[in-house]
């Protein structure tokens, strides 16, 4: 019985692997980074994009993690996950939308809805195994007990990475076609493979054909190759090598070439200098705001004047309480260009953030007019505001925060900031309500539950605050249900 019992376990341990193994990737535990200019930027690459995707722009929204790996990966809907570390390793904007394009094939692919269907083969060859298995341990047989079990595991993990090599190929497909049809450079994608690449070759990662069937990507080799004949000979020429794996299975492939007709796609390319440029910006100011300070004026050094050097070393010295040298910085771009909210943004931040607080007010006001009241941008204004401790500015703050929840209703700092308005007030009705809509985005379900319930039996039955406050209870209740059922 004991033989048994140990030959179980191991079996139930292989389940657990597989389960484990073909989860599709989430991003929980990973810190979302939020900046105006950067969303902006990541909206403007990718609309392009889904509109020769037939999902039309503004459809889909990209998320920028804090992680420095080099990755990008969907997870259900029409939201694209983007690593910084991406951002960091990519040499243009172009290479970004390159990736772009390829993620856009797995949305238009139901790639992440078709993922069960692969996972669900492997799980049942898996579970085929095993019972077989259990079978023959009760026959006596251990070792050939183990022996079937093995190959079984064996199967299914072959039958789940084939099925996932087939949608990247289908995602590559497809990637080609968005890219040519809005008149995008198909250089990009074929220079951030040959990153990748070669990442692979420093990490001694096999390239030879036998490796490719333990990976649940095609060889990147074969991958560039690929690609590279296909951009080179555009929509009307010969692409079969690239859609081959495809071609024979299509039921998983998901995403499929659209054979357009002539003139129904923009052939001439698109104007990329001012969006590289933007890209320029947003990189060096997302490297200024993750990295050391030290390692930040180590690759800005001071006789770089560009607006990218100048970003970076603005936030490095901002880390390093040298607000001077920081504010320094930033009005050298405000001289160069007066308009632009974005570097209005930054010095109304540095001053914020350095209690200078009646200084922050006359550029955040600024830049939140100049952006039409962008929610991040207005919910540092609210912040500054409140910071004040003048209740003259309580009524501006209450209404640029309110703008700024209804134009972005998931803001846990905006909605933060709006609760302490209201208590300030003393209308703690409402205040509760707020800081419930900021507990459910952050995962506090409890606390949520019981605002949004005491905000319910205090507000004014009938009006539009008492109705939401139901729904927030509702969603607290059914997220804080679900959570307990997975424990």
């Amino acid at each position: 019985m004991a033989t048994l019992k140990t030959l179980v376990a191991r079996m139930l341990a292989v389940l657990a692997l597989v389960a484990l193994t073909v989860q599709p990737v989430a991003a929980q535990g990973i810190s979302v980074l939020r900046d105006a200019e950067t969303e902006r930027l990541l909206q403007d690459m990718v609309d392009p994009l889904a509109e020769a995707a037939g999902l039309g722009a503004g459809s889909v929204e990209i998320v920028l993690l804090n992680d420095p790996s080099i990755n990008a990966f969907v997870a259900g809907g029409q939201r694209i996950y983007v690593h910084s570390g991406l951002i960091n390793a990519a040499d243009s904007a172009n290479e970004v939308q390159g990736v772009l394009a390829h993620e856009l094939g797995h949305i238009t692919g139901g790639h992440i809805n078709r993922f069960s269907e692969g996972a669900g083969n492997a799980t049942r060859i898996t579970l085929l195994s095993a019972l077989l298995a259990v079978g023959a341990a009760l026959a006596g047989g251990g070792e050939a007990a183990m022996g079937v079990l093995g190959a079984g595991q064996q199967a299914a993990m072959g039958s789940f990475l084939a099925f996932s090599r087939v949608q990247e190929a289908s995602a590559d497909a497809a990637s080609v076609e968005y890219i040519e049809c809005a008149g995008i450079d198909g250089a990009g994608l074929i220079t951030f493979f040959g990153k990748l690449q070669n990442m692979e070759y420093r990490r001694h990662i096999p390239q030879d054909e036998s490796a490719g069937y333990s990976r649940t990507h095609p060889l990147t080799g074969d991958r560039i190759a690929r690609l590279t004949d296909a951009i080179n000979h555009g929509t009307g020429g010969p692409r079969a090598d690239l859609y081959a794996e495809v071609q024979e299975a299509p039921s998983v492939a998901g995403a499929q070439v659209i054979e357009r007709e002539p003139g129904t796609c923009g052939t001439a390319p698109a104007d990329t200098t001012e969006l590289e440029e933007r890209f320029q910006r947003v990189k060096a100011k997302l490297y200024g705001y993750l990295a050391p300070p030290e390692r930040t004026l180590t690759a800005f050094p001071e006789y770089m004047t560009g607006a990218p050097a100048r970003y970076a070393r603005a936030y490095a010295y901002h880390q390093q309480a040298k607000v001077e040298d920081a504010l320094e910085e930033v009005d050298a771009l405000i001289a160069a260009d007066p308009a632009d909210p974005y570097f209005l943004e930054l010095r109304g931040q540095i001053l914020l953030e350095s209690g200078r607080v009646q200084e922050s007010l006359p550029p955040l006001r600024e830049a939140t007019t100049l952006t039409g009241s962008n929610p991040l941008i207005a919910s540092s204004l609210g912040h500054a505001l409140i910071a004040t401790e003048d209740p003259a500015n309580l009524d501006e703050a209450e209404s640029v925060l309110r703008a700024a929840v209804g134009r972005d209703h998931e803001n846990p700092f905006a909605w933060y900031q709006l609760g302490v308005v209201y208590g300030q007030r003393g209308d703690i009705p409402r205040a509760r309500l707020a800081s419930a809509e900021q507990q459910v985005m952050q995962g506090n379900f409890q606390s949520a539950l019981v605002n949004a319930q005491a905000a319910e039996s205090a507000l004014p039955t009938g009006s539009p605050d008492w109705i939401r406050a139901q729904d927030v209870a509702l969603q607290a209740r059914g997220l804080l249900e679900r959570q307990r059922d997975r424990q």
